[in-house]
Parts: C-alpha cells; structure tokens; sequence
C-alpha cells in the first residue's frame, strides 16, 4: 500500500506565475479582462484527457483492493471521481458487503477510510468500528507510534459524525488535540503539512473546486496509478479553468443585457461573486448549463433583499410581497417604479427559466418556482415589519423565519428543478411543504447562523438587520455575548450533523443534488468571512488561485502550449 496516506507533502510549494489578484472578487471588469487574458489561452485537451482517463481506469482495475480504496479517496479530493461513478460505487459495495471495515487488523488510518469513503457513500456503517480506539491512552500511544496518518483519518471521519454519536466526536477531538500538540514542534516533519493542512481544511467541511488545486501541488505517488493521476488532474484542472472563464463570460454578459444596476442604483452589483455559489458547488464540469441557469436565480435573490433590506418602505415591501404573490405583471400599478422593474425581472428571468426546464425535463416547475418566490418575500417582509419597529423577536422565532430569509429553500427549489434529477411527485411534495425539508433547513440554518456570527458586513449592504446572537442574548438573562457565540458554535456542529444524517440516509434526492446541499454549507464560511474592509479575503484568494495560478503556465506532459 502507498505510505502516508498514498501522498506525500513536499517540503515547499511551487511558486505561481501568475500575478496577482489585488481588486474584489465582484470587480466585473477586470475579471472579464483576464478571462479574455491571451497568458490564459485555452487549450483543446480534449484528446490528451480521454487518453489518459482511459490509462488511469486501466491502472487503477489492476491494483490490489487496500490500492483502489486509496486511489478512489484521491480522486475524490481532486473532483475526478464523476468520471468513475460506476467502479466506486461496484467496489464500495462489494467492500461493505465483505464488511472490509471490520478487517483492518487495527490499523486506524484503514478503518477510518473506510468508515468515511462507505458513509458519504450512503452506506450503513456504525460507529462501534472505532470502539478500539476511542480512548485517550490508545490514542496517545498512536502517537508515541508515530501513527499520525491513523490519527488524521480519525479525525477526518470525525465530521460524518451524526447526531448521537458522541464518541466518535470524543475520538475526533481528541486526535484535534493531539495532532495540534505535536505540530510546532515537529514542522520538519513530513507529514506536517499534511496535518496542518487536515487540522484547517478538513475534507468533508472543505470544497472540492478550491482544494483540487493544493493537494495535487503536494500529491507524490510511486504507483503507475498515482502519476497517471496527476497528469489526468491536471488537465482536468485546465478544462475546468477554460469552463470557468467562458461561464464568467456569459453572466457578465446577461448581467449586462439586464441592466438592473442602471435602474436600481441600490442594487448590488456583484454577478460574479453570486456566480461563484453555483461554480464551487455544481462541481461536474458538464454542468455548465445549470450553474448559469442557477446564478440568474441567485442574483434574484441578492436583488430583492436589497430592496427590502435597504430601500423599500413597509407599505412598499407589503405591495411588493402582495405582487409576487399574485403573479401577475398586469396587477403592478399601485407599485413604485423600481419595484415595478424589480418584479418584471423576477417574473420574466423566472418564466424563462421554467421554459427552458419544460424543454429540457418535460416538467414544468412555474408552480413550485412561483411559490418559492412568495415565501421568501413574506419571510423578508416579516424580518423588515420586526427590526424597522424596533421588535426583538425570540430567538426561536427568529431563526424559523431566518432559514427561509437566508434565500436557501428558494434557491435549492430552483436547483433541484435545474438539475432535473430524481424529479417524482414525491420529491416536489417534500420541496414545495412550507415545513423546509431537513436537507434545505439544515444548509439553510448553517448559512443563517453563520451569517450572523460575523461581525462585518457586505460592503453595499448597510439596511437593517437583526441577528441570532442579538435575539439569544435579549432572552437569557445574564447571557454575554461570548456565551452566546459559544452556543452558536455548538448549534452549527449539531446542524451539521443533522445535514450528514440527511444526506448519508435515504431521501427522494438525486445524488447531485444531495452533493449542492453539502457544497453549499460548505461554501457558507468562505461567503460570510468578511475582514474589517468588507473584504472576503479567502474567496478572493481561492478564486485567484482557481483562475490564475494556470498549470497552462507550468505545462503538462505531453502537452503543447
């Protein structure tokens, strides 16, 4: 079997050749300008790539079982594994009906993996895999072992944890504690940025589309399969940057065609910002379609916040949720002007959109489309009647109605019409029930709390504004605000594993839509990470490494620039 966790990390990374990105992620201009960028030329891969996707199935069916689990779970971290859905899935099951995981004569690191690669699989696997090493002395003695790999993979399988399942949280935090012990005074080790990196980047709370880049800069292999790997990764990475670039390109575009910041000057304008939600959490690349399709809904939903966040007044936003709910473009007279233009541009964009989809899936979704709108709208304008009269609702109430004004439910709604998998009658009973389905509330309730645990804002949004926080406090007598926090923080763990137990069990959903609703809780921190300059300085970093840190500029084999 590969050592250390079938990669190793080198002891410097390769320095970029590309400059880099000073202005905001939303700076339209200047992303459009390099999209166009003759340093960024796109190259037909086309070939090369299915050649070597062939070299790397033929390599990888030819190597032992301990072999394919760890090459499987390398694919996974860099978004490959769309391309081997079939072979995951016959080796998966074949492992969990071996029960695999139960064989590992006590080596940590291979039954972690287990636990994790058959559990986010949708396998039934328990926790009582882990009762041999759930203690602290069995877990120090690993690290007098020096069995760092077992204990980043038990810390790893620690975030598919369930509600419930306290010692295989106690395991995770106890190898979080460990692992943090041992890493300033061992930083020539190896294996140190591979803990470094797990401690902060942990893979299943990480995305895909931004990690993919930074382990193949660390990924060394031995094994056939391992530099075929890498080569087929990384033209993969340059297919999707080439998407990327085209798909900025067309949203800088309709966002243009619309016009809506000519009109409402209080609208933000931040197409590409919005763009990047769909971009880092509709990850297969042949979905390009739908993470266009998706932003539309997205900037909608930017768009109508602000007018009742910033602009509009109570009896405005009252004639404004009152117009959504009647749908009718010929009922808006009693309407102001920008809210006239506003509910043009959601009722056509939204139209559009249930057209094409009939077109596409032959299900017509106006209905659930149209419904999701109202919601929001009632959710935003309750929000607006509480904080503009001065009312601090509870804490309960306020997070009920704060899961549907995070925008969540609606624009998932939207996403699981645009996906068009896995829609039966059922599955729309589930998405259209006011009572928010666990996987929407889940991801919804992540981004809700999250959003108000930040102390800075969005820098075009100064409205009104309430938070979770403001609410738990005025109700708990004796409450500071640092107590507060402490129980949010301990509120989106539980939410998390909430999420887990929706997505690993069965439920009506198509696997990617399964996947968005994991990608978007994890995109939630990146999103709502504003510095004291009303910058989000991890999105823009991981967007500049997306977009410029090109491996067109280092080459690949086989390959001519």
């Amino acid at each position: 079997m590969t050592s250390l966790i079938y990669y190793k990390y080198s002891s410097s990374r390769p320095k970029s050749n590309c400059f880099f990105v000073t202005r905001h992620i939303n700076d339209m201009a200047f992303l459009e300008a390099h999209t166009a960028s003759p340093n960024c030329a796109i190259v037909d891969f086309h070939f090369h790539h299915a050649q070597k996707l062939k070299e790397l199935k033929d390599a990888v069916a030819n190597v032992g079982e301990d072999e394919q689990l760890i090459a499987f779970d390398a694919m996974q971290h860099l978004g490959l594994d769309h391309h081997f859905r079939e072979e995951i899935e016959a080796f998966l099951q074949k492992q969990y009906h071996a029960r695999a995981y139960d064989n590992c004569n006590h080596q940590l690191f291979e039954v972690s993996l287990h636990f994790r690669l058959l559990r986010q699989q949708g396998y039934h696997v328990t926790t009582d895999v882990f009762n041999k090493f759930k203690n602290i002395e069995d877990l120090t003695s690993r690290l007098l072992d020096k069995d760092i790999e077992g204990l980043v993979g038990l810390y790893e399988a620690s975030h598919l944890s369930f509600q419930g399942e306290d010692a295989l949280d106690e395991a995770g935090k106890l190898s979080h504690q460990i692992l943090t012990a041992w890493l300033p005074n061992n930083l020539d080790d190896h294996r140190a940025p591979l803990v470094a990196h797990s401690l902060k980047h942990p893979y299943h709370k990480s995305l895909t589309r931004f990690m993919a880049k930074n382990f193949l800069n660390y990924f060394q292999g031995t094994e056939k399969w391992a530099s075929v790997l890498q080569e087929l990764a990384k033209i993969e990475l340059n297919v999707v940057e080439s998407i990327i670039r085209n798909e900025i390109l067309q949203i800088s575009k309709w966002w243009k065609e619309l016009g809506l910041t000519k009109e409402l000057n209080f609208v933000r304008d931040q197409p590409i910002k919005w763009y990047t939600w769909p971009m880092a959490c509709l990850t297969d690349p042949s979905l390009s379609e739908e993470r266009v399709e998706l932003t539309k809904s997205i900037s909608l939903v930017y768009i109508i916040d602000d007018i009742f966040d910033v602009h509009g007044t109570l009896d405005e936003l009252i004639l404004f949720t009152a117009a959504v709910e009647r749908w009718d473009l010929d009922a808006t007279d009693e309407l102001p002007d920008y809210m006239k233009i506003s509910f043009k541009a959601l009722y056509d964009i939204t139209n559009e959109t249930s057209d094409r989809l009939y077109k596409r899936h032959g299900w017509n979704p106006i209905e659930s489309l149209k419904k999701s709108w109202a919601i929001l709208c009632k959710a935003f304008l309750l929000e607006a009647q509480w904080f503009r009269c001065g009312h601090l609702p509870n804490a309960e109430d306020y997070l009920k109605n704060g899961v549907i004004s995070t925008g969540v439910p609606a624009v998932l709604t939207h996403a699981f019409f645009i996906l068009g998998q896995g829609i039966t009658q059922q599955a729309i009973d589930i998405v259209d029930n006011i009572n928010t389905p666990g996987i929407i509330s889940s991801t919804a309730t992540i981004l809700r709390l999250w959003d108000d645990f930040g102390s800075a804002k969005d820098e075009n949004q100064n409205g009104y504004d309430g938070s979770y926080i403001q609410c738990y406090v005025n109700e708990h007598d004796g409450c500071s605000d640092e107590d507060a926090r402490a129980y949010v923080v301990q509120k989106i763990s539980d939410e998390w594993k909430r999420l887990n137990q929706e997505c690993f069990s069965s439920n009506p959903f198509s696997e990617s839509f399964t996947k968005l609703a994991l990608n978007v809780a994890r995109m939630v921190p990146m999103m709502y990470d504003y510095n004291t300059q009303h910058r989000l300085p991890s999105l823009e970093e991981n967007m500049k490494s997306l977009l410029f840190d090109s491996f067109l500029a280092q080459g690949s084999p086989g390959q001519t620039i």
